[in-house]
This record gives structure tokens, C-alpha cells and sequence, in this order.
């Protein structure tokens, strides 16, 4: 007969209690709030956050008014932490597992998009941080298919920022075409070019980095850039010309005009990879393009297979984000920090610190 445990006459259970940092209104300011820790459902696991990383995307969640967002969200992309229980059909992962959730928060597999693998086409991807509550807080609901394992040898606030501009930058410059020894350049020496520089010199191409003022050189060269191209100093895309053109320009910059004032640094069949996410249109002539066969492509993160890739080839060549940290309950400041551009050069929230 199977024992069974009763509380005392009068006693209540106690739901177990997590903070998280939600935007209850497009525009509204952060809240540190208490919500009950939600148990997995059928293919979800619930992690114990550990780190998240503050990225540019989560404005899309705090200001709201360009994509659509259900209130309350709680936003984060960049999560890592550690697998507390699983959901049933859960086979691959388990309880105590260190796990990393990108962007790519999982798929609706009744569309025909995701039966056929054809992920980037989906209209039924799910959005980490967007469309399903992220990293901003002690625990976190995550579809399996969304999660990524992690090397032991990446700590939580050195991991966070690789799910999201690690996987971009690694991920857009090893689909790229560019082969060892080819002239690659990154534009932009920030949250996204700063690890750009190091994945490019470790693949084995020629580094160029590219951006504004010469107090930024050491650095790049220090990151593993072979050269420095000022641009308030010469123009950019004759400095690259003189070099014999890029294979690859990274575009790291979310600024259009820059962008736009490379376009010639590309080499005949040259590819400009467009990362750096801005609305505004580029100044790019279909000559320019037609000229020397030249291409355009943008780029958005990956799958967690994409994210596992990528975290493990940091482990293996030295690769790691340069990060500040801040404890959750500020949030805001971690968040404002990051929107005016005085972080350098990424920012992680840390759980429990």
C-alpha cells in the first residue's frame, strides 16, 4: 500500500516563489516582481538562470511599437543556467545539465516550414525574450528543442553574450564563404565586433577592422585584427581596395551610412554580411553590385545546435566577450548603460549576486 503524506489540519502549502524583472506596457519601466515558478510543460524544461546578457534586441520588448509583444514580458536572449526539472517527451536532456537559450526560443511543428527543417522560413518560430518569457529572472520556461548545451569550461556571465552576438558573428562569418587566408573585414568595434574580431582572426582570415578614431587601434589589434582602418582619418573603402578588396564585410554597425561607405572595400565576388540591425535604407546602387559581382546578405543568430557550435569553438580558441555585470535588480541601469553605448562592451545580468 502506498504511503501518502498529509499536512497538519490548517496548514497551507507554500507555492515556491521566483523574482523576475518584467515590462508590463510598451514604454513602461522595468518591475522586479515575485511569480510563482512554473513547472514544465510537455517538451519544455524549466532552468535556474544563472546569467543573461542585456542585448539591443530587448528594446523590441521595453519600448515596444515594432513587433508584437504580449504584457507582461519578461525579455532575455542571452541565458544560461542550469536545467532544474523536464517536461514529458523530454529525452535528450536532463536535471543538472548547464545549458545556454538563445533567440531561437523553439518552433511550432505543425507548420510545414519546421517538418522540413526550414527553420529561418518558419512563421511559427517562437521568440525568446519576445514572444516567451526570457532570462530576466531566477527561472525560465524553455522548449527543448530551443536549448543548447554548454561546455564546462565557459562560466554563466563569459557564456551569456555568446548566445546571442557570439552565434550571430561566429555563425554569419563561417556561412560567409571566406576561406583561410581570405581578407575579411569587420566593421564596428562593439558588442558585436568586438567578438567578430577574435572569431575571424581564429578562423584563419586576414582581420581587418574598421572603425572610427584611432583610440580604438590597440584595441583591435590586441582583439587579433592583422590591421586598423580609421575611418574619420582616410575613407574606408579605399583603404580596403588598396588591400585588394574584401572577401567579407562583416557589418556589425547598426548604421546605414557607414555601412553604405564600405560597399566598395569589397573584392569581385565579394559578399557584404549585414548584421548589425537598423531600419534605415542603404545608399547601395545596383551598379555598385552589378560591378565586380557583388553580394548582400543579412544575418540573425541560430538554431541551438548553431549556439552549441559556438560556444564550443570559444572553449577551443580562447574566444570570450569582454562583459559587465550587474546584479537583476538593476536591470534598468544595465539596460539604459547599453542603449547609450557607454557599456563596453557587453552587459550581464547575474542572478543571486
Amino acid at each position: 500500500m502506498a504511503s501518502t503524506s498529509l499536512a497538519p489540519a490548517g496548514a497551507q502549502t507554500q507555492t515556491k516563489t521566483m523574482k523576475v524583472m518584467q515590462v508590463s506596457r510598451e514604454g513602461g519601466e522595468f518591475e522586479l516582481v515575485e511569480r510563482p515558478i512554473p513547472k514544465p510543460g510537455a517538451q519544455q524544461v524549466l532552468i535556474r538562470v544563472e546569467a543573461c546578457g542585456v542585448c539591443h534586441s530587448d528594446m523590441y520588448v521595453k519600448e515596444g511599437g515594432r513587433l508584437p509583444v504580449t504584457y507582461p514580458r519578461v525579455p532575455g536572449h542571452e541565458v544560461v543556467g542550469v536545467i532544474e526539472q523536464i517536461g514529458d517527451g523530454v529525452t535528450h536532456l536532463k536535471p543538472g545539465q548547464r545549458v545556454g537559450v538563445g533567440w531561437h526560443g523553439g518552433h511550432d511543428f505543425t507548420c510545414d516550414a519546421c517538418r522540413r527543417g526550414d527553420f529561418i522560413n518558419c512563421d511559427n518560430k517562437q521568440v525568446t525574450g519576445l514572444s516567451l518569457d526570457g532570462g530576466y529572472g531566477e527561472y525560465m520556461i524553455a522548449r527543448a528543442e530551443a536549448v543548447a548545451l554548454m561546455p564546462e569550461d565557459l562560466n554563466a556571465v563569459e557564456a551569456a553574450p555568446l548566445l546571442c552576438a557570439g552565434v550571430t558573428t561566429f555563425n554569419s562569418l563561417r556561412n560567409s564563404g571566406a576561406r583561410a587566408g581570405d581578407l575579411v573585414a569587420i566593421l564596428g568595434i562593439g558588442g558585436l565586433g568586438h567578438l567578430a574580431v577574435q572569431f575571424s582572426r581564429q578562423m584563419g582570415f586576414k582581420t581587418v577592422a574598421v572603425s572610427g578614431g584611432s583610440d580604438k587601434k590597440q584595441l583591435a589589434l590586441d582583439l587579433g585584427a592583422h590591421f586598423y582602418i580609421d575611418s574619420e582619418a582616410q575613407n574606408p573603402a579605399e583603404a580596403l581596395k588598396q588591400m585588394g578588396g574584401a572577401k567579407v564585410i562583416l557589418a556589425t554597425a547598426p548604421n546605414s551610412k557607414v555601412i553604405s561607405s564600405v560597399a566598395d572595400g569589397l573584392a569581385s565576388n565579394g559578399k557584404m554580411m549585414i548584421v548589425g540591425a537598423t531600419a534605415d535604407g542603404l545608399d547601395i546602387s545596383p551598379i555598385q553590385l552589378i560591378n565586380g559581382r557583388r553580394g548582400l546578405q543579412g544575418w540573425a543568430s541560430g538554431t541551438a545546435k548553431d549556439s552549441e557550435d559556438t560556444m564550443n569553438f570559444s572553449v577551443l580558441s580562447g574566444v570570450r566577450p569582454m562583459i559587465e555585470v550587474y546584479p537583476l535588480s538593476k536591470a534598468q541601469e544595465a539596460y539604459t548603460r547599453m542603449m547609450e553605448n557607454k557599456a563596453r562592451f557587453r552587459v550581464v545580468l547575474k542572478m543571486n549576486s
